[in-house]
């Protein structure tokens, strides 16, 4: 393994935070009126959790803050940035960040910035935020991604209701002694897909004035299609993501997926040909958390300890847009 160049970066705590409702695949069968099974058959979920109307989305994200400070010990007052890597906004305006700060137990006149690239949110947001450590505007970053997918799911389109849950993940992350950090990072946009998964509502394209409808404030997702091009695009894509970091796949311990469907997971196991425990794959458990996912995995491969010092990890996911979105860091 020969090293090109690293960014430091280190990740010293990270958090999950769930709603406190689960719905089984059980559940969902009767909601939907369905034989029991078929849920879990169609989704590959067991089991996920679904916010209430009565929960914000800021408060989970707070919450996930919370967590990550209190598992490694760490005071909110030593935190100077906070970062949201949502996908959904809160609202239109003020930007997300500043309802997470105002929920969360952080300084409450600190920076606050969203970073929003759908699904890959939290990878964009772990580069820029090494690009700010290393200027020496910040010293230590709270990165949030807090996602209430539930809210905008059309029942009445199983494909993509089915495969939904809710949740929240933190990482907090400083400049470190430049041990660890980002060998590789490669977002590419290829807009061929840019309608292929979309909710059109809620910005200045289609609102009250000029003209939507109740199915603009939900998900709609061109399901085959949008598994075509992004298959035909991942290979060449993986092989420039680590030929930047000047590594092969045999040299990745691990490989923390966007939790995007059962299908997909699948899908990447086989490209890659990786054992089954060097993939993180919580999807079962908590269905595609939207951009929470990659944050919540890489949570589950901190605690199951495979995230370990010297050995490189993968991020990788697709996001609306369609944006093929990668990291490879060394913790």
């Amino acid at each position: 393994m020969q090293i090109k160049t690293l960014v430091p970066i280190k990740i010293i705590a990270t958090g999950v935070a769930l709603p406190p409702d689960k719905l089984e695949a059980t559940e969902l069968d009767k909601k939907l009126n369905k034989p029991v099974g078929y849920s879990l058959k169609r989704s590959g979920i067991l089991y996920r959790y679904h916010a209430d109307h009565q929960l914000q989305q800021a408060d989970l994200a707070a919450k996930a803050i919370d967590d990550a400070l209190n598992r490694c010990d760490i005071a909110a007052q030593s935190i100077d940035l906070l970062i949201s890597a949502c996908a959904l906004p809160v609202q239109a305006l003020p930007y997300t960040a500043a309802h997470i700060l105002k929920a969360s137990s952080l300084p409450k006149t600190i920076a606050s910035l969203d970073v929003n690239v759908s699904c890959v949110s939290f990878i964009s947001a772990l580069q820029v935020a090494a690009g700010l450590l290393n200027t020496g505007a910040y010293r230590r970053i709270a990165i949030v991604s807090a996602d209430l997918a539930s809210r905008g799911l059309n029942w009445q389109d199983e494909e993509s209701s089915l495969i939904f849950g809710d949740g929240a993940a933190c990482a907090i992350v400083e400049q470190g002694d430049g041990r660890s950090g980002i060998l590789s990072c490669l977002l590419e946009t290829h807009t061929d897909g840019i309608d292929l998964c979309e909710i059109r509502g809620g910005g200045s394209r289609r609102n009250l004035r000029t003209g939507m409808d109740e199915s603009d404030c939900l998900f709609h997702m061109q399901g085959k299609p949008l598994f075509k091009l992004a298959s035909s695009l991942i290979e060449p894509y993986l092989a420039r993501l680590l030929n930047q970091a000047g590594l092969t796949l045999a040299d990745i311990a691990t490989v923390i997926p966007h939790q995007a469907s059962h299908l997909s997971l699948e899908h990447m196991r086989k490209r890659l040909n990786v054992a089954s425990d060097a993939l993180i794959d919580i999807y079962r458990f908590r269905g595609n958390q939207v951009a929470a996912s990659i944050p919540s995995a890489l949570h589950e491969a901190i605690i199951t300890q495979r995230f370990n010092p010297g050995k490189p990890v993968m991020l990788i996911g697709t996001a609306a847009g369609l944006t093929l979105g990668g990291m490879i860091l060394l913790p």
